[in-house]
């Protein structure tokens, strides 16, 4: 049987982005339901792509597709909660990046959940994989950093 894991500390993420819950966040046990968690990991990393002006959700011809996640959860997060995703790079290759994810309570030491988050670069035209682009992959490597 593989060992649950553990949260991350704030130190293991290089960068954070705030993100606000909502009132329909939560679901009929009075909580962030699971499946807003995954929105929360799309919001923060298309932010921190579009920030960085190596994304135009409307136009780039690369784009990058999910075509993995998952998210363990280590305590409930409720509206009008104000959290931070912590982000890191964990693995970047040719045309793929995995990135590790972490959702905390503002100024809240430990995540409330954590995850990983996978995409695979394509052509929008064609849908198919192609390098990463070298001003998203500049992006990328700085996000690399941190692990305590």
């Amino acid at each position: 049987m593989t060992e649950r894991p553990q949260p991350c500390a704030r130190g293991h993420f290089p960068v954070f982005v705030p993100v606000t819950t909502r009132w329909h966040d939560n679901d009929v046990y009075g909580h962030v339901n699971n499946v807003i968690y995954y929105a929360f990991f799309d919001t923060a990393v298309n932010q921190l792509l579009v920030e960085a002006g190596v994304l135009d959700p409307a136009s780039s011809t690369t784009i990058g597709l999910v075509v993995e996640t998952r998210c363990t959860y280590f305590a409930s997060l409720a509206f009008p909660d104000k959290i931070e995703v912590g982000v890191r790079v964990e693995n970047l290759g040719r045309s793929s990046v995995r990135y590790v994810l972490g959702i905390f309570k503002q100024d809240g030491l430990m995540a409330s959940a954590q995850g990983e988050f996978t995409h695979v670069y394509v052509s929008r035209a064609t849908q198919k994989p192609v390098p990463i682009p070298e001003p998203v992959r500049a992006v990328l490597e700085k996000l690399t950093g941190a692990r305590s």
